[in-house]
């Protein structure tokens, strides 16, 4: 037989015309150890050979990898593998033949007809599950268990490809810092400690294969394999389409801890009780002409009472993470095994040209046309550097600052109304505020005040505030902060002086308010405009002198000396609540202090959250912790409600409707949580720039308006979805 050449990308030397005494006859594959080829024994058995490439068999270590595959593959020789014909792992050219099985690939065979419907999910579940008991039972760990090394035969499904499994008692072990498997089906402890994997890395391996069978594509999902590594080693799957009574069963195999997975016994035990219409009738995959996705049948939602003071609120009925879009949060590089940490990385939302994006999801809704999402980056066209929009939804419309950039959005369908420029194009530009009936922004790096007509984006009047720390809005009064403790009223809508003076405390204060509270009052009975709240802490933190200020007139309203270091949130029902924080920066408890009757009330956390953000949204605190930790705490029952790890490095500030609970990631996604149960519902893709390792230094927090949610990204877009679904974000 005349020698076969590789004509693939790596296109090599002239492949021998045998492998030992088999003569080889047609190529199969190539992968990137070697060349599979279809062969025959004397006596007629169809074999399947690998040949390993030429530039391989010259390197020691690896001939000492394919001595290993060839002894991990002669050990699992059984029913649910490849049985092992014959191999030379010392020749000049290495190779091993074994039985040459028909059928597709898993890979093969959705990619041609689509995800598996249930009862053949079962089957093929059942058998990988059978597999890798008889592959774990000799010892060995596969590691690299993927749609492509599962072949789908008539009698079941086999396992294939001991590449780079490894026995127990082997003798060759991976390398410090060499990360060997494919990244979509590798379990979290294959990129955190890959010289530690055992068995159970094989059980996660198999839930991301169930999910591509069920599916066509995998729990994580990405075009980066080192975005994939972050999801799988920090993110929660994406189990979309996955049938209702397997999903329970991935979600197990796919858990971030080897010891939470099932074995392959408990898995096997678990599949004869899903449901009376398993069996263990031979596999012979369906051939269906077109692939069709999961459906996406309407769910029950669930009453619930509007939030008023209360806040309460019944979740909608739970969809099982149907439109979870797990993707991940930020990689600032890969050092050794994936040394994972938080940066920027990847993917971008596909914008056209114009920097306008169309709904992502083109289904019919019976929402109205008003309600559509949609993208846009204002940015676009208007010469100024893109950056992370900051957005205030005020005035019926959306706000957005960027570098060099003040724009007007309708909230509706996301049109520019007008854009404002200045010169610095470099320097970031906190949030609009809408004050006085103007819009409101700090430009010149924090040098100079400008208001802004929100009808026409002109100016109406600027004000010089380098003199100023801290600039802060309360109802229609800018709050003015200078060095030596002075605060000054100014008037947003003229700009003029209102008042000046200095208030009680021994250094100068932090000036927050908050949009739409309610007036504490003081004990008198005095009304009017909701306080601002200025706040200083003795300098060992064990107490801050909290004073409540009338925006419009510099009236203190009351003054209070609390314990230890605090920081107001909020307030509710004429409370102020304040975070508790430590010496570390952690917030360690929630405190309600009433003016009227001057207690206070503490709330320990569970666990202190490195530098939380908080929201009051009627009787609950919501707050969003540095490392992703989220919690819920009721004050009213003055406890905990609940507890979620978000799994997101960096987050903003969190915004809450009557059901649900929003914040932004540093990848530019928006992520929902459920606020009565703290279970994560829906979240968008990522959005990040062309520069995707810029740290964005202040992340702008979504608003929740009218049903719908409006959030941006570090490409420069600012977006809208549906509040009511986030499950079909």
């Amino acid at each position: 037989m005349a020698p076969q050449r590789n004509t693939g990308a790596d296109a090599e030397a002239e492949l021998p015309a045998y492998a030992g005494q088999y003569r080889l006859e047609e190529r199969l594959g190539s992968g990137g150890m070697g060349v599979v080829q279809l062969a025959r024994s004397g006596s007629g058995l169809r074999l399947a050979v690998k040949v390993v490439h030429a530039e391989f068999a010259k390197d020691p270590e690896f001939r000492g990898r394919f001595r290993q595959e060839v002894a991990a593959a002669r050990r699992v020789s059984g029913a649910f593998t490849a049985p092992v014909v014959d191999a030379d792992p010392e020749g000049a050219r290495p190779w091993m033949a074994t039985l040459f099985i028909p059928g597709p690939t898993l890979a093969e065979h959705v990619k041609r007809n689509g995800p598996m419907p249930p009862a053949q999910l079962r089957r093929l579940m059942a058998g990988l599950a059978e597999a890798l008991r008889d592959i774990h039972r000799v010892g060995v760990v596969h590691r690299d268990l993927k749609p492509s090394n599962v072949l789908l035969a008539e009698d079941g499904p086999k396992v294939i490809d001991f590449g780079i499994s490894r026995p127990s008692d082997s003798e060759l072990h991976t390398e410090t810092g060499k990360l060997i498997g494919t990244p979509p089906f590798m379990a979290p402890e294959q990129f955190r400690r890959p010289r530690q994997v055992g068995p159970a890395a094989d059980i996660f391996a198999l839930g991301s294969v169930m999910v591509h069978a069920a599916t066509g594509r995998g729990p994580f999902d990405s075009d980066s394999p080192y975005v994939v590594a972050y999801q799988v080693v920090h993110d929660e799957p994406d189990l979309t389409g996955v049938p209702e009574n397997l999903a329970p069963l991935v979600t197990r195999c796919l858990a971030k801890e080897p010891e939470d997975r099932p074995t392959p016994d408990e898995l096997m035990r678990a599949l004869r009780s899903v449901a009376a219409s398993y069996d263990t009738q031979a596999f012979i995959p369906a051939q269906r002409a077109v692939p069709t996705g999961p459906e996406d049948g309407d769910s029950s939602v669930g009453a619930h009472d509007p939030a008023g003071e209360n806040g309460g609120a019944e979740a909608p009925g739970t969809r099982r993470g149907r439109g979870l879009r797990r993707r991940l949060v930020l990689l600032a590089g890969v050092a050794g095994v994936l040394a994972l940490v938080a940066g920027g990385v990847l993917v971008s939302a596909e914008l056209s040209a114009s920097g306008d994006a169309p709904p992502k999801d083109s289904r019919p809704r019976s929402a109205p046309a008003a309600l559509s999402t949609w993208s846009r980056k204002p940015a676009s066209g208007a010469g100024t550097t893109d950056g992370t929009p900051q957005c205030s939804y005020a005035a019926g419309k959306l706000f957005c600052a960027q570098p060099g950039l003040i724009s007007a959005l309708d909230p509706v369908d996301g049109r520019v109304l007008w854009r404002h420029t200045f010169g610095e194009r470099n320097a970031p530009v906190p949030a609009p505020a809408v004050s006085g009936g103007l819009v409101h922004t700090v430009t010149q790096q924090g040098q100079r005040l400008e208001a802004l007509d929100p009808a026409t984006g002109r100016t109406r009047w600027t004000r010089n505030i380098s003199a100023y720390g801290g600039v802060e809005h309360a109802g229609g009064t800018v709050l003015l902060t200078g060095a030596d403790g002075t605060v000054t009223g100014v008037d947003a809508g003229t700009g003029k002086d209102r008042w000046s003076r200095r208030l009680p405390g021994d250094h100068a204060p932090t000036v927050v308010s908050f949009a739409g509270s309610t007036s504490p009052g003081d004990g008198s009975g005095r009304g009017g405009a909701a306080p601002a709240y200025a706040t200083s802490a003795t300098p060992d933190g064990a107490s801050t002198r909290v004073v409540a200020v009338d925006p419009d007139t510099g009236e203190v309203r009351w003054d209070a000396r609390l314990r230890g270091t605090l920081t107001p949130v909020g307030t509710r029902q004429g409370a102020l609540v304040l975070a508790s924080v430590n010496k570390d920066g952690e917030t360690n408890a929630l405190v309600r202090y009433d003016p009227e009757t001057k207690a206070s009330r503490r709330v320990p956390l569970g666990v202190a959250l490195p530098q939380a953000r908080a929201t009051v949204r009627g009787n609950t605190v919501y707050l969003l912790a540095t490392g992703g930790g989220m919690v819920a705490v009721d004050l009213d029952a003055l406890r905990q409600r609940w507890r979620l790890e978000t799994s997101v490095s960096q987050g903003s500030t969190p915004a809450a409707d009557a059901r649900h609970v929003y914040f932004t990631a540093a990848d530019g996604r928006l992520l929902a949580v459920d606020a009565r149960t703290g279970k994560l519902v829906g979240q968008t893709g990522i959005r990040l720039a062309a520069a995707s390792d810029r740290v964005v230094a202040e992340l702008p927090a979504p608003a929740a308006a009218n049903g719908r949610v409006y959030a941006s990204a570090p490409d420069g877009t600012v977006f809208s979805v549906a509040g009511d679904d986030p499950a079909d974000w």
